[in-house]
């Protein structure tokens, strides 16, 4: 029988694991095999955004420090939201499994966005966060570059969920079109999901491209939320 002091031991170091299931390796040996654990591919995702610089913003936004009350759109804004992430396993595989929040600056697009998120981060869905001017730039910057292309691609390309935030954010060129087509036009064919924020309508996206807009209408349940008293930022 082992002694108390060993147990205690024993204790205390699973307490300083995350997971105490694989000791924060990400895997666990199953007779002779390596499986990988429930939490690899959240430790992944957390990855992924400590290296984008912003996962401390990130985890903050949440459902419950969304400030809803004061206006219908944006309740209703909020309501979608919430309801999407409660229900996103039964609806993952689905044809229409993704979400799309449209308007003007300072309405909460990138706030629900990301508590979204969160909450399916919570439950052990890997999200991987992809700000589209900073990503769109890098890419094009370094489009010659076969392999940091593919690698940087094949992250966002194959995520379990990707989130989009301010999705044609700026001066829109053709090979911005090129790359989230080539983007969107995976996960499309995939079924793999994504969370949209964008300052333009359906309208606005479809007359940027045709091809991007019918792909997001199929994959997305879209919430427009626009109007002159809708700054969320000045009620935070």
């Amino acid at each position: 029988m082992k002694k108390s002091e060993e147990l205690l031991e024993e204790k205390t170091a699973k307490e300083e694991y995350r997971c105490a299931k694989c000791s924060d390796m990400t895997f666990v040996i199953v007779g002779n095999e390596a499986i990988p654990c429930e939490c690899r591919e959240v430790r992944l995702a957390e990855e992924i955004l400590l290296k984008s610089g912003i996962s401390e913003e990130f985890r903050k936004k949440r459902f419950d420090n969304f400030n809803y009350g004061r206006d219908k759109q944006i309740s209703n804004a909020y309501k979608e939201a919430y309801l999407y992430g409660k229900n996103f396993k039964a609806i993952e595989k689905e044809r229409c499994n993704s979400i799309m929040f449209m308007g003007q600056v300072g309405s909460g697009k990138t706030h629900l966005s990301l508590a979204i998120a969160n909450e399916l981060m919570d439950n052990g869905v890997g999200v991987v966060y992809m700000s589209y001017r900073e990503v769109i730039t890098r890419l094009k910057q370094n489009i010659m570059d076969e392999v940091y292309y593919h690698r940087v691609m094949g992250r966002y390309k194959g995520a379990r969920v990707l989130v989009i935030d301010d999705l044609f954010k700026g001066k829109v060129t053709e090979s911005d079109i090129n790359i989230v087509f080539e983007l969107l036009n995976f996960r499309y064919f995939n079924r793999l999901p994504v969370i949209v924020s964008c300052e333009i309508g359906v309208d606005g996206v479809i007359k940027i491209d045709e091809a991007i807009g019918s792909r997001l209408y199929e994959m997305c349940r879209y919430v427009e939320v626009k109007g002159k008293r809708l700054n969320y930022r000045m009620y935070v």
